[in-house]
């Protein structure tokens, strides 16, 4: 029998999936468990494994092809069963043309006269309808029964629809259920903007003008979509490429926050030192026991979730003029691939040892790295960390991932001449010094606030016996 490879559910919120590409061709034999294709999510990049053993007999949807969650892909066949099909196939004489009706329900030898035109009874006229509404804008009946419905979307198609001010009820869904796609929505704005200003009609008796609908709230402008590609000459050496389905995904998540959030950013120089040479101590005892290397960035988790604890609204996030404290500390890790960026999250980080932290960050970016990762692996971060000090940068100004308030970016450690304090005075040292940056969200988190929080985690990382909390 054969088996119905189907659209996963990655993930609660999670209505579609995007064909990336399939690591099987038809013909090809499969065992149960092996990657068979990959796909993208709004949450996440993974490898789809063949439910069954067999033989890939038919790919349903095309690389490229956005699916909805639960339809058939793809199907296999047991490996005899593949076989047979094809042998038969061989074997079958082709089937003669023929060039009269392929079914005739005649008996046999008798020909019916051709029906004359008068034949046919006449059709009545049609009933008159009424003219349909601009295909611009959809018919707001078309999308609810306007009694303020739930609207089944997901958390990218929200914040889509709050920053161009858009009432989901006026969406006709095509996902399951009726849930309101990426797709959809996007859409839906595209003819908003193209459609034609409503003019009043001269013959209508109205003895009073109202507006249509009353002013929404004041949102931030949309930003201008991305330019097209320019027109090249012959001979021009260049190469143009589409973006991947990762990479729009991320540019549309940049100029999301961008639009979204009041970017400020921070910088404070901390010295590692005290870090840096515990390391050297214990860095290949360390490794040989826990099968993960010790480098900073567990100390740096360690001392920004004691920051969080101490500083709340930082681990926060913004719904519409209520500010959401969390009591959990989810701490998502930006990891670069070679495809795009991704960032999963280390679930209760402040119940970790650093050498806990050591483990689960470099368990989550090596799965990250293979396409293993788990969609809750993915969802929930409450506040970020991002090291773009791993080729020797000295500092930038991360982009807040949203909803999150801030994103805390770490640059290279580096041994410089330092002045330190001592008992005979001031001297000048070798030291590991490194730049930490905070960006956050101006609208809920001021200056002040942003610096204490930096400062608390220069002196946890500065004066902390971190020996004692490996």
């Amino acid at each position: 029998m054969a088996t119905d490879v189907l659209m996963p559910q990655m993930g609660e919120s999670i209505a579609e999936g995007t064909i990336v590409k399939w690591l099987k061709k038809v013909g090809d034999a499969v065992q149960r468990d092996e990657p068979l294709l990959e796909i993208s999510t709004d949450k996440v990049d993974a490898e789809i494994p063949a439910p069954a053993a067999g033989v890939l007999t038919e790919i349903l949807a095309k690389e490229g092809e956005t699916v909805a969650v639960n339809a058939v892909i793809a199907r296999l066949s047991e490996a005899g069963e593949a076989a047979a099909g094809a042998t038969a196939a061989q074997a079958a004489p082709a089937a003669p043309a023929r060039e009269e009706p392929a079914i005739d329900a005649r008996p046999s030898g008798v020909t019916a006269p051709p029906a004359p035109p008068q034949a046919a009874p006449p059709t009545p006229p049609p009933t008159p309808q009424p003219p349909p509404p601009p295909a611009a804008i959809p018919a707001t009946a078309a999308a609810g029964d306007g009694n303020g419905r739930k609207v089944r979307s997901s958390p990218l198609v929200r914040n889509i629809a709050r920053e161009h001010g858009v009432n989901l009820e006026e969406i006709s869904g095509t996902g399951l259920g009726g849930r309101v796609t990426k797709d959809d929505i996007l859409g839906f704005i595209e003819r908003r903007k193209g459609a034609p200003a409503p003019a009043f009609a001269p013959s209508a008796p109205a003895p009073v003008a109202r507006p249509a609908a009353p002013p929404a709230a004041p949102v931030a402008p949309p930003a201008p979509p991305m330019p097209s590609a320019p027109a090249f000459a012959a001979g021009d050496r260049v190469t143009i490429e589409p973006m991947s389905n990762m990479r729009r995904k991320i540019a549309e998540n940049m100029l999301n926050s961008r639009r979204t959030s009041a970017h400020v950013t921070t910088f404070f120089e901390v010295d590692f030192t005290n870090i840096a040479r515990l390391r050297e101590r214990v860095k290949k005892q360390f490794e040989a026991q826990n099968g993960a290397k010790l480098t900073f960035l567990p100390f740096i988790i360690k001392a920004t979730v004691d920051a969080l604890k101490a500083i709340p609204v930082v681990n926060a996030s913004a719904e519409g003029e209520n500010i959401v404290y969390k009591h959990d500390y989810n701490i998502g890790i930006a990891v670069a691939l070679d495809w795009g960026l991704i960032v999963p999250v280390i679930k209760q980080a402040d119940a970790l040892s650093v050498t806990g932290l050591a483990r689960a960050s470099q368990d989550l970016a090596n799965r990250a790295r293979s396409k293993q990762l788990k969609p809750d692996e993915v969802s929930g971060g409450t506040f970020s960390i991002t090291n773009f000090g791993l080729y020797g940068g000295y500092t930038a100004t991360p982009i807040i991932n949203q909803p999150q308030l801030a994103i805390l970016g770490v640059g290279g450690i580096h041994k410089k001449a330092w002045v330190v304090e001592t008992d005979d005075g001031d001297a000048i040292a070798i030291r590991h010094i490194g730049v930490i940056s905070l960006s956050f969200d101006h609208r809920i988190i001021d200056g002040a606030v942003g610096d204490q929080f930096l400062a608390h985690i220069k002196q946890t990382i500065e004066t902390t016996d971190f020996s004692a909390l490996l």
